[in-house]
């Protein structure tokens, strides 16, 4: 009895901070991130761009395996392979992320589960992946909630409970609102393990140190609101970072410091200027 009494209290006990720091460290979409897509240049030669981005500090690097409108499930596969090799070998982390269209999720689910199960040359695999929620061609909200969440439980269901699946959505703050309201969050946290919220202050006219540290901190909050867990993970994306001078990178770093999201990351890389990488790897 008393034997049972110790393993039913070991398992009823709160998590210890070990176990979160294990999280932490296990996890790819925990700290500084960064995003290539499938029109960066970065693809000519995955090697020296892995190699920048290890100097920059880059614990995880996201990279699109393609969207809706592509035959293969993954994009310039051996192209595909030599990132995650070099990543790899850099101690980099890396998250394939898709683009769903929602008109065939039997399409959809196949291409996701294809950049899942992918691997290169030598038989290595990403380390989670992110599904791209945006497309708007199901023109029916609930229609395309629907499928959102069909979607998400095919993936969920299709690889262990340990694998590192991510939802990519738009801000609630000025951007889901206008295309996609009130996007399922609650029920979204059944089936993946982090949201990374696209807050692309530029893209609402934001060029103000304060104005992107408000912009981005109230779509932390908006997130953790909606889905109704506030230590739920969320990677926070700032950008666009083509368009972001100091003092806005300065102000998403402000966010961060603020609202302390699991991880953070502009898009996309190629456009992240000197003066941003400063201010994010400066950082804690």
């Amino acid at each position: 009895m008393l034997a049972l009494v110790i393993v039913l209290l070991a398992v009823l006990a709160p998590a210890s901070s070990g176990d979160a720091a294990s999280t932490r460290h296990r996890s790819p979409f925990f700290g500084l991130g960064t995003w290539v897509d499938i029109y960066s240049s970065e693809w000519a030669d995955p090697e020296s761009a892995v190699a920048a981005m290890a100097k920059h500090g880059v614990r995880t690097l996201y990279l699109e395996t393609g969207n809706y409108s592509h035959a293969a499930p993954v994009f310039r596969p051996d192209d595909a392979g030599r990132f995650i090799d070099a990543a790899h070998a850099a101690g980099i982390k890396v998250v394939a992320w898709y683009l769903p269209a929602f008109l065939n999720v039997k399409h959809d689910a196949k291409q996701a589960l294809g950049a899942i199960r992918f691997k290169s040359a030598t038989g290595q695999r990403f380390n989670g992946f992110a599904l791209d929620i945006e497309a708007t061609k199901v023109r029916s909200l609930a229609l395309r909630d629907h499928r959102l969440l069909f979607l998400s439980a095919r993936l969920h269901h299709a690889v262990t409970r340990r694998y590192w699946l991510g939802a990519i959505t738009p801000s609630p703050v000025g951007m889901s609102p206008s295309y996609w309201p009130e996007i399922p969050y609650r029920s979204l946290t059944h089936y993946y393990k982090a949201f990374l919220p696209m807050a692309y202050s530029t893209m609402r006219g934001i060029y103000t140190r304060a104005g992107t540290r408000a912009y981005l901190a109230s779509t932390v909050t908006d997130i953790r609101d909606a889905s109704g867990d506030a230590k739920f993970p969320i990677h926070i994306i700032g950008g666009l970072s083509g368009s972001m001078r100091a003092k806005e990178a300065n102000g998403f770093v402000d966010a961060v410091a603020q609202t302390k999201p699991f991880g953070y990351s502009l898009y996309a890389f190629g456009q992240t200027s000197p003066a941003a990488w400063r201010a994010l790897t400066g950082h804690p």
